[in-house]
Order: C-alpha cells, then structure tokens, then sequence
C-alpha cells in the first residue's frame, strides 16, 4: 500500500525546493531563447552560428556543471550530517578550481574560434558570424563556471531561492542585453551578433560577482573558508570528473551530429537548434529541477543516516516526473506548428522545426524517468551510472544509429529522428537499472566517512 500522508509531504517538500530551480532555468533558457529569436531575425545562418559555437560553449558549461554536482553532492549530505566547516571548505575548493580552468578557455576563444567553427564544415558567413560570437562565450568561461558552482553549492544546502535571484537577475540582463544590443534599440549601436555575444559576456560577469558576494557574506548558511585538505579535493574531482565526462560525451558527440544535420541543409541544422531550444525553454526549467531537487533530497537524507529514506525519494520523484513530462510533452506534439513559427518564417527551415520539435515531445518521457533517477545518483556521489547512460545513448543511438538509418540506409532526416528518440530511451534505461541494482547509498557512507576524519 503506498503511504499517502509520506508521499504528498515528500512532493510538498520537492515543491517548496523546486519552484525556484524552475524560475531560475526558466530565465535562463529563455535567455537562450531570446538569442535564438533575435538571431533568426537576421538570417538562419545567424542561427545556425550560434548553434555551432554553442557547440564548444558546452565545454565552460559542462566544467561548471560537473564541479557544481560535485559541490551539491558535498553540500548536501554535508548539511544533512551537521558538517558545516567541511562543507564550506569543499565549496571553496570547488569555485576557485572552477575559475582557474577557465582561464584557458580565455585565450583559447581569442586565438582559436575561426578553426573551431570552419573544421565543422560548415559555410564562411556561418564561419565569420560563430567565431566571433565564441570569443565573446569563452571571454566568459571563468565567470560562468563560477556562477554555477556558487549557485550548486548554495542549493545543496536547500537554500533554492537565492541562486534563482542572482542566476534569473542575470538572465534578465542578458535578454535585455541582446536585444538593446543586437538591434540597436534606442541610443545603442546595432552590433548583430556582436551585440548577442556581449550581453552574456556582461550578464556572466555579474552572475559570478553577485553569487561570490552573497556566499561571502552573512545572506547565506554557506561561507568560504580556507581549504585544508586533499581529501575533500579529492573527492571533489572524483564526483565531478564523471560528470563532466557524460556532459562532455554528449557534447563531443553533437560535433559529428551537427556535421550529419548540415549534410542535409543548413536549413535542416537550424531547425534542430530551433527545436532544441523549444523543448529546453518549455520542459527544460521542469526537468532540470526535478534533477537538482532530487539530488538535494537524496544526500540530505544519506547525511542522516537514513538510505532506505534516500530510495523512497527517488522513486517518488521518479513518479511524479514521469507524469509530468509526459503532459508536457504531449503539449509540445500537439503545439509543434505554432511554436515553431515563432523562431523563423523561413518555410523549409520551419517544416522540419516541427517535425524535430515533435520527436523531443514524444522523447520528454524518456526525460521524465532520466533526470529524477540520475539526480538520485549524483546526490549519493555516484556519476559514473549517469555517465554511462549518455555516453552510450550520444554515441551509439544519436550518432551511430541516426547516422546508419539516415545516409546508410537512405532514410535521411527521418533516420536522425529515430536516432534521437532511441538516445533519450538508452538514458532512461541505464538511469533506472543503476538506481536499483548499483550501490550508490554505499559508496556516499564511504564519502562521508572519509571526510568525517577531516578535522573541524
């Protein structure tokens, strides 16, 4: 029998946690959107430009990201057993080994952004236009991993509602940004894709200065504190290192998926982009929260001892995921056409926006059952599992099988459709089978034994 009183205080509680996580990627993926908009009003090479140098943009990302579970994963179970000063320690850590790798990304965007773009094969104005804007992306890798960790590290706590304040404001500035900028809006000079680059560069800036000060001073439980051990750095790079090599598979694996799109058309490319973009600005801020929550919910209660709690949540999260990404994806099937039509009016570009929306509505199940399980997972410590489930889904499915169906057998962009669709099934997969066979509550006593040796 389920226990009903338990598991409507549990969704109550994910409420409470998550409606902040999803006004914060709500902002931020319309941020995105709004550079996808103002970029299809120039032309789909603008558009495809940006989809191209985002490419690499996922590098800065994915680092962030990746330092940011590590951070989450400590911060919360170190919340859930009391140890403030060593959680304060393994933050700090976090964020300035975050900022030091993304120094090099700096002068990597100056020096390298033509080659990065051109080796794509992709057309000169497309070429011109991307690397411009990926200097700019890169110019702000430092501040963007250190927006994320900041923002990580203040969640696992269960403080929401901060992160969602500096990271939404910021967001703001960016969609304001780029369309005063871009354009040309009153005083402002129309710098194109210029403009677009600049307002996130300007936006990443004061992300990472805001969320720096908040842990700094007395608004938060968090503070920095200075580091003592290379058991708590150890750990750290260990829960992040996996991480950042699932972002990374998916990531590397779209640089021959997108050379497989452009086979078809650029037309064909900037639909996808364009259909991406829908599914993260409608579903994303759900999914993504869903993700975080559980894994707050997750090591908070491995940090007090209770692992049979810990798996409770993760079911029940799992439920209420599935359900609700399941409507939202039938909402993104059925409103394919007129969504669509606001990122472009380019006819070919907008047939296969639709169909390409279409297929990320009937994958959004496959969503719903990936990101509860893996936050559950990456709240215990465990990456490797989600590591696998992407890697395996981006390789084999999203490049090899689509790749396959549609230039081996001649099926072409239905083949690529298939493809994605298999991808987002092989992560659901993997996530659920790790869930319940691996021994992920294990290995987070182990974490929090080792770091319990470290002195107060």
């Amino acid at each position: 029998m389920v226990d009903r009183d338990r598991l409507f205080e549990l969704w109550g509680r994910a409420a409470s946690l998550s409606w902040p996580v999803s006004v914060q990627h709500a902002f931020t993926t319309l941020m995105r959107t709004v550079d996808i908009v103002v970029a299809g009003l120039f032309a789909p090479a603008y558009v495809t430009a940006i989809g191209l140098a985002d490419l690499y943009g996922q590098i800065p990302l994915r680092v962030g990201l990746s330092l940011g579970t590590g951070a989450i994963a400590m911060s919360s179970q170190d919340t859930g057993r009391g140890a403030k000063l060593t959680r304060n320690r393994g933050i700090t850590q976090a964020v300035l080994i975050g900022f030091l790798i993304g120094l090099p990304m700096v002068a990597a965007g100056f020096l390298l952004s033509d080659a990065a773009i051109a080796i794509l094969g992709a057309e000169r104005e497309v070429v011109r236009l991307g690397s411009t804007y990926l200097a700019l992306i890169f110019a702000a890798a430092p501040m963007r991993i250190v927006g994320l960790v900041g923002s990580r590290s203040l969640q696992g706590t269960g403080d929401t509602v901060t992160p969602m304040i500096v990271n939404g404001g910021a967001s703001v500035l960016n969609a304001l940004g780029t369309v005063v900028l871009a354009l040309g809006v009153g005083p402002a000079p129309r710098l194109g894709i210029v403009g677009i680059g600049l307002a996130t560069l300007l936006a990443r800036i004061a992300e990472a200065g805001t969320v720096t000060a908040m842990i700094a001073s007395r608004w938060t439980d968090l503070a920095f504190a200075r580091p003592r051990s290379l058991t708590i750095t150890g750990q750290l790079l260990r829960i992040s290192a996996p991480n950042f090599a699932e972002g990374m598979s998916t990531s590397l694996a779209n640089f021959p998926f997108n050379s497989l799109l452009l086979v078809f058309g650029t037309e064909v490319n900037a639909a996808f982009h364009i259909g991406r973009r829908i599914y993260q600005q409608v579903a994303g801020p759900v999914y993504r929260a869903i993700n975080t929550v559980t894994s707050i919910l997750v090591g908070q209660a491995l940090g007090e001892g209770d692992a049979a709690d810990a798996r409770y949540t993760g079911f029940a999260m799992g439920a209420l995921s599935v359900v609700t990404m399941g409507v939202m994806g039938a909402g993104l099937v059925l409103g394919a056409g007129p969504i669509a039509g606001v990122f472009t009016d380019d006819a070919p570009t907008l047939g296969y926006a639709i169909e390409f929306t279409r297929v990320f509505g009937i994958s959004m199940v496959f969503f719903g059952i990936f990101f509860p399980f893996a936050g559950g997972l990456r709240g215990a410590g465990e990456t490797r599992i989600p590591f696998y489930a992407r890697a395996i889904g981006s390789i084999v499915f999203m490049l090899g099988l689509s790749t396959l169906l549609s230039i081996g057998l001649g099926w072409g962009v239905t083949g690529i459709y298939v493809g994605l669709v298999a991808n987002y099934a092989c992560w659901a997969v993997v996530a659920v089978a790790g869930f319940v066979w691996s021994d992920w509550a294990q290995k987070a006593s182990g974490l929090m034994a080792e770091r319990a040796g470290v002195a107060e």
